[in-house]
């Protein structure tokens, strides 16, 4: 199951890099699939984000066909208002800190710290995701970091992999949307 999730994630990895709303479908089917594998190797935070991530799945889905807020016809590639960059920030380290002591006192984990810090910054970075914002690549850049060595640490070597290949993509992806953001703002 390793395995197919990995190929769901590359999939879900190509129509991110096209900005498709197909990463939304794709993001409903991959959450099923590392739910089972996650639970089973004790990775128990990153097994709740999958949750989360379906769920996101479906917001960001209907966000995207929607077009964004009313006034928007369509959601389009912008950076993260500087108000919110601390509220996102306090938000990250709060969740970070709930997810570490619930893990370490409250489950058999023996991951607690990294699992928890990996869940927080990707349900921030889900959210940066589902509205376009360019930023959202440098946080998955560490995300995906720091997953990779858990993941090997954890004998889930087709999840690692496939987040090395994130790591790699997150400085590619960024680059990508930075192009088609500047694009935009010529026009």
């Amino acid at each position: 199951m390793d395995i197919a999730g990995a190929v769901l994630g590359l999939l879900y990895l190509f129509f991110e890099f096209r900005r498709s709303v197909w990463m939304w479908v794709t993001g409903l089917v991959m959450p099923a699939v590392y739910v089972v594998v996650l639970f089973q190797k004790g990775i128990y935070a990153d097994c709740g984000m999958e949750a989360y991530y379906f769920l996101a799945g479906i917001y960001g889905l209907c966000y995207w066909i929607k077009g964004g807020t009313k006034k928007e016809k369509r959601v389009e590639i912008s950076r993260v208002p500087e108000k919110l960059i601390a509220v996102l920030s306090v938000i990250a380290a709060v969740l970070w800190g709930c997810l570490w002591l619930f893990l370490a006192y409250c489950t058999d984990s023996t991951v607690p710290c990294i699992d928890a810090f990996t869940t927080a910054l990707s349900v921030v970075a889900l959210w940066l995701l589902s509205r376009k914002y360019i930023e959202q690549w440098w946080l998955w850049f560490v995300v995906d970091l720091v997953s990779t060595g858990l993941y090997v640490y954890k004998g889930l070597y087709g999840r690692a992999l496939l987040y090395a290949i994130y790591t790699v993509a997150a400085i590619y992806g960024y680059r990508f949307w930075k192009k088609r953001m500047e694009s935009l703002s010529a026009v």
